[in-house]
């Protein structure tokens, strides 16, 4: 598979404490991977990196072989504030449509492709609304809408669904994996052991700061079906086992 994002020892460090330190991941176009680790790994340090917010001290990153020297233009974020990511003064549909002006659409352009990026998530009945007039769980599908929107070929999310209640939560997961198309590439940064296996082609363990990658492991489920049937699965059973114990594990040998 042709590799779409590259980042070649890695480094970081704030104000002397070191968060990142000769991160080295390679990521495939189309991939859906979970980056996991104990606090202060640095997981969010990392997302920022790609996202050409903030320089790295160290090493380097490329996508589709190009060095990320600012922000990315075929780049976009879904954040877990999604309240602070909406502008609430904009309507929902006028929200999604906003990065497309980036893109050179006209009016008539901007408002059908939100139309439809808010039906691919279910939420076509609201575009007139405003973001403070959803529930916490609509205004992060709107966030994902706009992304979707936007239609980049890498997309980044920083624990997108942890502010969010668990059954919100577990239908965020599953819309994530309808919507995901086979051309975005999606980096997703997560704290739970089990959501990182259910969505992620691939799970990336961080260790403890300096985070560096302590283990990269393939997710190969038999059947992906709904949320019980797939977690029922012994080989999601192993997967949750063995990530938690990398995790535990690194966390285990800082603190020693």
């Amino acid at each position: 598979m042709t590799t779409m994002l590259e980042i070649t020892g890695l480094g970081h460090a704030y104000d002397g404490h070191v968060a990142l330190d000769g991160v080295d991941l390679r990521i495939a176009r189309g991939e859906l991977v979970g980056i996991v680790g104990p606090s202060g790994c640095g997981k969010s340090t990392l997302l920022r990196c790609v996202a050409g917010l903030v320089p790295p001290a160290a090493g380097g990153i490329r996508i589709d072989g190009r060095p990320v020297a600012g922000v990315p233009d075929d780049l976009a974020v879904v954040f877990q504030e999604y309240s602070r990511s909406l502008l609430p003064w904009l309507t929902v549909r006028d929200n999604v449509a906003l990065p497309l002006r980036r893109r050179g659409r006209s009016r008539a352009q901007r408002r059908a492709e939100a139309t439809a990026a808010l039906d691919a998530v279910g939420l076509a009945a609201v575009g007139h609304k405003y973001p403070w007039q959803l529930s916490g769980g609509m205004q992060q599908r709107v966030s994902i809408a706009r992304a979707l929107a936007y239609r980049p070929s890498l997309l980044l999310m920083d624990e997108p669904f942890g502010s969010v209640d668990a059954q919100t939560r577990e239908d965020l997961e599953d819309l994530l994996l309808k919507v995901r198309g086979t051309s975005m590439t999606i980096l997703f940064v997560t704290h739970d052991i089990d959501e990182s296996v259910y969505v992620s082609d691939r799970v990336v363990v961080l260790g403890p700061a300096p985070g560096s990658v302590v283990a990269d492991l393939p997710v190969r489920l038999p059947i992906r079906g709904d949320q019980i049937t797939t977690r029922e699965q012994p080989e999601f059973v192993r997967l949750r086992a063995e990530v938690g114990r990398r995790v535990r594990g690194s966390a285990t040998t800082s603190a020693d």
